[in-house]
């Protein structure tokens, strides 16, 4: 496997987006093979990484995957590659429910790799240091790979800093409006088509490049101990299988194709925006969440996408947006309803926003594509209006094994709900 190394932080906010792109494009444009992954169930991250390296960016969850799940994506992430940077999520040791496990500091102690900890020094001097000790000796023994100073303010500001923490800084970045990153929420699915994007990463490569000391990090980086690679992973929907893909729906985790394209499966895609409709031969289709929301005039209004879906012989399966499309209206958030393709019983709405976040345990309902409890994520703010008669599709708890509502509709071959499934459970 490729060494590695993991960009931390405090806090949310502090700059490890920042931080992990820079390096990312500076170390490529080194003429070095850089390789990323993300902590966590999040989908927007991941392609900021994948523009800034040219390669796939994949999830690692310590919550959901066990060791052998987490091994299997590190190798498939490092093949080829001369050095594996891995983004953590919210601060070092912040995990679901106020539990360590989850968290970033939860994957650097099963890895042992370094974390390089970005600190946001704004209103900091001295005091600096007391925060840098507490975050590197507070619990699990993690080893430090040392420390990234962001928004410092001035020479002097930088001098207070590195006095307090002395060889520990392996990089400094100034306060400079022209590295705030672009919008995370919408628009940049097709990130490599956003030239605003492309600018941006390589003012932040060029800032990084010159205010941090790119070999030490090289060195700093460790191969990740994980004692075998035992390939587990969530059978696939079907033997072939359409999958929606483009700016409305573009949620799907890559280790799930990754292993469903090694049991075999025949993945193809198409575009419900461009108004085309899925492989007719295909034996399952799968709308993917995304936001489907902001084009939902559109998507009611392409027949051919929503006749295809229609005349579907086999197992049709959508996550959130992709559930939101299954069901008979969607209404946004002015208030105005589409009418979606009808095929279960549920209408969904963003008029009224109310927000449904965090981990979730499934087991599977008789009927749904998988049979085995499954770990999966909840992120939306759009709520069920109305309901009709059919089959729940999960069974749910939460992030600590508390009961939840059922979770999803099945009508026939037609599925879907709410949560994103990461893995198996196990």
């Amino acid at each position: 496997m490729a060494k590695a190394i993991v960009v931390a932080a405090p806090a949310s906010g502090s700059g490890k987006t920042l931080v992990t792109l820079g390096l990312l494009r500076a170390l490529r444009n080194r003429g070095l093979k850089v390789s990323s992954a993300k902590i966590g169930p999040d989908y927007i991250d991941p392609r900021f990484h994948e523009a800034a390296t040219g390669r796939p960016c994949f999830n690692l969850d310590p919550w959901a995957m066990n060791d052998g799940q987490i091994a299997a994506i590190l190798d498939i992430a490092s093949q080829d590659a001369d050095i594996l940077i891995i983004e953590g999520v919210m601060g070092l040791f912040d995990g679901p429910r106020g539990s360590l496990r989850g968290s970033t500091a939860d994957l650097a102690h099963l890895l042992q790799v370094p974390v390089l900890l970005t600190v946001d020094a704004r209103h900091q001097g001295q005091s600096v240091a007391a925060l840098v000790h507490g975050f590197t000796r507070f619990k699990l023994g993690l080893k430090s790979g040392g420390v990234i100073l962001n928004r410092v303010a001035s020479d002097r500001h930088e001098a207070i800093l590195r006095d307090a923490l002395g060889e520990r800084v392996l990089g400094v970045l100034r306060q400079d409006d022209s590295l705030h990153l672009p919008s995370r929420h919408l628009g940049l699915i097709q990130a490599e088509e956003n030239q605003e994007l492309e600018r941006f990463l390589e003012r932040i490569a060029s800032a990084v490049a010159h205010e941090t000391i790119l070999d030490r990090i090289l060195g700093i980086a460790a191969q990740p101990l994980v004692e075998s690679v035992i390939r587990e992973s969530l059978p696939p929907l079907g033997q072939r299988i359409a999958i929606a893909r483009d700016r409305a729906f573009s949620f799907v985790y890559p280790h799930l194709l990754e292993s469903w394209r090694r049991a075999g499966a025949d993945i193809s895609f198409f575009s419900p925006l461009a108004n085309e409709a899925p492989d007719a031969d295909a034996d399952a289709i799968f709308l993917p969440g995304g936001y489907p929301e902001l084009h939902a005039g559109q998507i009611a209004a392409n027949t051919v996408f929503l006749g295809g879906l229609r005349a579907a012989r086999g197992l049709v399966y959508g996550e959130c947006g992709g559930y939101m499309v299954l069901g008979e209206g969607l209404i946004d958030a002015k208030g105005h309803s589409h009418t979606m393709a009808g095929l279960l019983p549920v209408v969904t709405s963003f008029a009224t926003r109310k927000l449904h976040l965090g981990y979730r345990s499934l087991d599977p309902m008789p009927g749904s594509p998988w049979n085995r409890p499954l770990k999966a994520h909840e992120f939306h703010y759009s709520t069920e209006t109305s309901r009709g008669a059919g089959d729940p599709l999960f069974a749910a708890a939460d992030s600590v094994g508390d009961p939840l509502p059922a979770m999803g509709l099945r009508h026939g071959k037609v599925m879907g709900s709410y949560a994103h499934v990461i893995c198996e459970a196990e």
